[in-house]
């Protein structure tokens, strides 16, 4: 089948969706759209060396790399071009006329119609071509694939449709020319362009040229020549010496790996020698990513071998649990061809993974240590990813354990803001265990009756209510040698502040067994036993699971997946000296008695924050409750 020489096609609607988002200037820079292009360029250059690894025919003739920057005041055109590995016509149709991009309707649902909001999302999303059209009303793209002989031309001005026709280019990679728009007519000045390239550009590890007039070598008529020049430094800033880069360079290097608008809150540069060499520059993120809860979706460093580029998103070498972390891993120790198969196998890269654990993790405890405030912007973006830690990284549970945060039952406020540390040191005199409580919402875990006695008591008690708490403590055991318990599990063993308190609990016990009973019967199959509590205070009852089995936030979780759930169920502890079970107790209507008992269990189920099975006949009970009352 020919292919024919143009055709005009209408974009993906998500392309024209963000596409009108960016000629509407959602960038409030505008000069970051030359950043994005060139930050192609060299990702399009490093493929094509990569490539040539594999295939050295696609190197021949290609010379030094380099990226060439062109203006034409009179045209009022600026032109990025590179000899990179270049695209064939379906991949042009892919790339430039849809977002290639898992996660793309989750990410337009986010878009607000809030400028200020919509940029920073767009940032993250990556879309660095698109921003061409910030400032030009036309875009036109030549490129050639490597190892190919036919080129594409694109074109498009950002509205329903992109034409794509057959063309000539003399070797592979690719040209970017922009029409500029009136009002961005300043980007066709040769000052102003290089003024951008050594603000967003000079870590570019290639040449990023433009031109200069070079006078005739003698005082002759000869006509002044044109050569062209390097901006940047063009080279890979990893490479050189911490004490030489600067934080502002730094962060404009982060930005070319992430594609984030935002700088990044913190970064680690470290060179290792010895039995491995290698040298990463590891980047915490200010604002977390839109797809932070993809799992499945890419993440990982750019990974180098001897300065060649490999691969994006090697997600070999950091867990799922620092997902958020960017940067770049240059390894001495790895082969040039190395796959994603292989990294899986080579014990370097097993080696390589806990050292770069360690030391996010280390740079992480480092700003706690040294500004609170700030670490506490980290924990209230990546927080819920970092609770997965315990459960995934056994050999660092108490490297992360150190940074985790929570709300207690001192602070009352759903910020999380104290750390294990700070409650450790704040335990009371003989004080064995980390007390807390799981919760459905904050305020369920805040008002929940099992604090009632800790309250009376003063013991601090860890309020938790992210979906993931119940997980983390499941595999969190200890925490500098004090044991974690969970108020609502098991039995309660807190010692009587007086040989009194402990006197009057245990005549309660006894007084209310045949009450126990009593209830039990009423209760059926509902619950595994009822018991006299010393958990409450001021609520008549409340409902426990045992020692080993899954807690109510956990059962949630799961059911909503859809998983199945073991059988299980709960003890209902009742307040022997509360009035209404004290009130239950001399009850002699035996139908009355099971509908109180039914009300009281319905009560302690909502208190912990679940759903009743029978919410019609729980308001059906209360109301005649309610009725016999009035009739009073």
């Amino acid at each position: 089948m020919t292919t024919p020489a143009k055709e005009t096609m209408g974009f993906q609607t998500e392309a024209k969706k963000l596409l009108h988002l960016m000629i509407h200037s959602l960038y409030s820079n505008r000069e970051i759209f030359l950043r994005e292009l060139i930050s192609n360029a060299s990702d399009a250059i490093d493929k094509h060396r990569f490539a040539s690894v594999q295939d050295s025919a696609l190197a021949q003739g290609v010379g030094e790399y380099k990226i060439c920057v062109s203006v034409d005041p009179e045209a009022k055109t600026i032109s990025i071009e590179d000899n990179g590995i270049g695209m064939t016509r379906e991949e042009v149709i892919e790339h430039l006329g849809t977002i290639a991009k898992s996660g793309t309707a989750a990410f337009l649902d986010q878009l607000s119609g809030d400028d200020k909001k919509d940029s920073l999302l767009i940032g993250q999303f990556g879309v660095g071509f698109y921003s061409s059209f910030i400032v030009a009303d036309r875009v036109e793209v030549i490129t050639r694939k490597a190892g190919t002989d036919g080129a594409t031309h694109w074109e498009s001005e950002g509205e329903a449709e992109f034409s794509v026709a057959s063309t000539e280019r003399d070797e592979s990679g690719t040209t970017v020319i922009l029409h500029l728009k009136d009002d961005a007519e300043e980007f066709a000045n040769d000052w102003r362009v290089r003024s951008v390239i050594k603000k967003y550009s000079d870590h570019i590890a290639v040449p990023v040229m433009m031109h200069k007039s070079v006078p005739p070598a003698d005082d002759s008529d000869s006509d002044t020549v044109v050569e062209w020049e390097a901006i940047n430094e063009a080279k890979a800033l990893w490479t050189r010496s911490r004490s030489d880069i600067s934080d502002d360079e730094y962060k404009a290097f982060y930005k070319h790996v992430s594609h984030d608008p935002e700088d990044p809150m913190t970064w680690s540069h470290n060179r290792v020698e010895g039995k491995l060499e290698y040298t990463s520059l590891l980047y915490v993120p200010a604002k977390a990513p839109f797809d932070l809860w993809n799992r499945e979706g890419a993440r990982g460093l750019k990974l180098y071998v001897q300065r060649t580029f490999i691969m994006d998103d090697a997600e070999q070498f950091l867990p799922l649990y620092l997902r958020f972390v960017k940067g770049v891993l240059d390894s001495s120790d790895l082969p040039l061809n190395v796959s994603r198969e292989i990294l899986q196998q080579n014990p370097n890269v097993d080696a390589m993974k806990s050292a770069l654990t360690k030391r996010v993790l280390d740079t992480l405890q480092k700003m706690a240590n040294n500004d609170a405030e700030e670490y506490q912007k980290f924990w209230d973006t990546f927080g819920q990813v970092l609770k997965e830690g315990p459960a995934e990284d056994f050999a660092n549970r108490e490297k992360i354990a150190k940074l985790l945060r929570f709300s207690t039952s001192l602070t009352d406020k759903p910020e999380q803001t104290v750390s294990l540390a700070d409650y450790v040191e704040r335990m009371k005199e003989g004080q064995e265990a980390i007390w807390y409580v799981a919760g459905e919402t904050h305020n369920t875990a805040k008002n929940s009756p099992h604090l009632e006695v800790f309250r009376k008591k003063g013991i601090e008690v860890l309020l938790l209510s992210d979906r993931v708490d119940e997980w983390l403590m499941s595999h969190l055991m200890e925490f500098e040698g004090k044991s974690f318990k969970d108020v609502a599990r098991g039995d309660l063993e807190l010692e009587a502040d007086s040989e009194e308190e402990k006197a009057a609990l245990e005549e309660a016990k006894k007084n209310s067994e045949s009450l126990v009973e009593r209830m039990k019967t009423a209760l059926g199959e509902q619950v595994n036993e009822v018991r006299p509590t010393v958990r409450l205070t001021e609520s008549p009852a409340c409902l426990v699971v045992g020692e080993h089995e899954m807690g109510a936030q956990m059962r949630r979780i799961l059911e909503a997946a859809g998983q199945a759930i073991p059988e299980s169920k709960p003890t209902l502890e009742i307040n022997a000296s509360h009035p209404l079970i004290m009130r239950l107790d001399q009850e002699q209507d035996e139908e009355r008695f099971v509908d109180l008992c039914q009300i009281i269990m319905d009560q302690a189920t909502l208190a912990e924050g679940s759903p009743l099975t029978d919410p019609a006949s729980y308001v059906s009970r209360l109301n005649k409750l309610l009725l016999e009352m009035s009739a009073l």
